[in-house]
């Protein structure tokens, strides 16, 4: 496997947009690109998950990251629905703000949620990569039993307080990366210091459970529909799927499935990534985006 732990590049300049009952933080690439992109965040992460590849892209286009609601910056909204569809109401908007159509990016969740939106607002998007989107897949595995587990009433309430009590920042946050990386060599110490650092400040919210539960109920929520495989037939903007085989959370066999209900698709597949290749290869995920980029912009124009 590739080895691109070089160095941690800093974190992007953070601010927060206020559309009336939605507040949401984000974090952006500096102004220059005339294209736009904007990157969606899965369960339990935030807009710095994008850190590397907007670095990598900053020449192409301009990255627009947003917190979801209730996680990482933002504060939780104002009707506390986390739901898959909630999500995406909130990032029609972000990008109605950010001046759409945009180069849409979504991880996990987040791949979930853009999927949605590419769906049910096709004049938001003019591209959309997806890396291992939480598509309904209920073959049975840990990552995914883990999930469903926070999702049952009660339990998971009691489960994250008292990890949140009794399992100090360091052991969670190498219990999760072990789970999303297919090489842990991959996390530079600086980032994994500040992982650490960002799940003491989140321990400190009150909402903070509360965000992470909701969202995982949703889509444990969406696994029982067919919803999505049915939007993902409806996009129409040109489609990139990029599955790491070592994903312990995502199967790599949803590659398959996607090959067949995106109707303009390359699927990549990388063999020792797991469940965050931005994170983990984003040199190569960018070389993919880029490349999907410039289609769209050599494109003809749709009358």
């Amino acid at each position: 496997m590739p080895s691109e732990k070089t160095g941690p590049v800093p974190d992007w300049p953070s601010d927060r947009v206020d559309l009336g009952d939605l507040r949401l933080n984000y974090r952006t690439t500096p102004d220059g690109p005339q294209e736009k992109a904007v990157m969606v965040h899965g369960l339990a992460g935030s807009a710095t998950n994008w850190t590397d590849l907007s670095d990598l892209l900053k020449d192409q286009v301009r990255t627009f990251a947003p917190d979801l609601p209730g996680a990482g910056w933002s504060p939780e909204p104002e009707d506390r629905d986390y739901s898959v569809s909630a999500h995406a109401r909130a990032m029609v908007r972000f990008i109605e703000w950010v001046g759409g159509p945009v180069h849409l990016f979504g991880n996990s969740l987040g791949g979930a949620v853009s999927v949605r939106v590419a769906a049910q607002r096709p004049d938001l998007v003019k591209s959309l990569t997806l890396i291992s989107p939480a598509l309904p897949d209920l073959l049975p595995r840990v990552g995914p039993a883990r999930v469903a587990l926070s999702a049952v009433p009660g339990v998971a309430e009691f489960v994250v307080r008292r990890m949140s009590v009794t399992v100090p920042p360091e052991r969670r946050i190498q219990a999760t990366i072990s789970m999303c990386y297919g090489d842990l060599d991959c996390v530079h110490p600086d980032r994994l210091a500040a992982a650490i650092k960002e799940l003491r400040r989140r321990d400190d919210l009150p909402y903070s459970a509360s965000a992470m539960i909701g969202s995982a109920r949703g889509i444990v929520r969406e696994y029982f529909r067919s919803d999505l495989w049915r939007e993902a037939a409806q996009v129409e903007a040109p489609t990139l799927v990029i599955h790491g085989r070592r994903d312990r959370i995502v199967d790599a066999r949803m590659a398959s499935r996607a090959s067949r209900a995106f109707r303009d698709v390359r699927i990549v597949t990388l063999p020792w990534a797991g469940h965050v290749a931005q994170m983990e290869s984003p040199q190569i995920v960018a070389r993919e985006a880029r490349a999907l980029i410039r289609e769209c912009a050599d494109a003809p124009v749709r009358l």
